[in-house]
């Protein structure tokens, strides 16, 4: 019996995939379009994985040129400023998501575990009024490998009880990872990868 749920925040909670888009075209505005283009494919399919690895990502493999760790921050940073100011809209809330998590919060352990930056993670759940529903939120630069590990240790969580929902790869990974079940949210490119919700409608675990 599931007791323990951790989520995926973008593309399971928020609606967030073309404001990110937007983000990481506007932070690279200066550099060639082509290349921003490869870049925001490589973000589409690895939603899970963090900006950091991202912005590492366009310099490293686009660019073919080192970047520090400074200059990632500091693009992280650009990125964030963008992001704290255009998703605070509630319409951005997925809302079949957000009304079973709001209906079932106290019949479970909500966490969530995401590769957006942990600080404006916290920040948008405040914003939109839906950080008191979960236990602990929880974000990169930490991976989520790592951040679904930690969550174990710490809360000392059976596996058999608990699972994982996204809507990635990288969400799948990071349960296969730690030997968890994984629910794949309304993703039909991953199908083949863990049990698949369409909606939460009439869910039930």
């Amino acid at each position: 019996m599931i007791k323990t749920v951790l989520w995926d925040f973008d593309g399971v909670i928020l609606d967030s995939m073309k404001v990110r888009d937007w983000g990481f075209e506007e932070i690279f505005k200066d550099f060639d379009q082509e290349l921003i283009d490869k870049l925001l494919v490589f973000h589409r399919k690895n939603g899970g994985l963090s900006r950091y690895v991202k912005i590492r990502y366009f310099f490293e493999e686009l660019l073919g040129k080192s970047i520090t760790e400074e200059e990632v921050l500091e693009y992280a940073q650009k990125f964030s400023v963008l992001m704290r100011k255009e998703l605070t809209n509630s319409k951005n809330l997925i809302l079949d998501a957000v009304e079973f998590i709001s209906k079932n919060h106290q019949n479970y352990n909500f966490h969530i575990v995401s590769g957006s930056d942990q600080e404006e993670l916290r920040f948008l759940n405040k914003e939109l009024g839906i950080d008191q529903y979960f236990i602990s939120i929880h974000g990169s630069p930490t991976s989520k490998k790592e951040l679904v590990t930690n969550l174990l240790e710490v809360h000392n969580y059976h596996k058999e009880s608990i699972c994982l929902i996204g809507d990635s790869i990288n969400d799948y990974e990071a349960a296969e990872a730690n030997n968890i079940i994984f629910y794949n949210y309304n993703n039909k490119s991953i199908r083949n990868y863990g049990i698949e919700i369409i909606n939460f409608s009439k869910f039930i675990f």
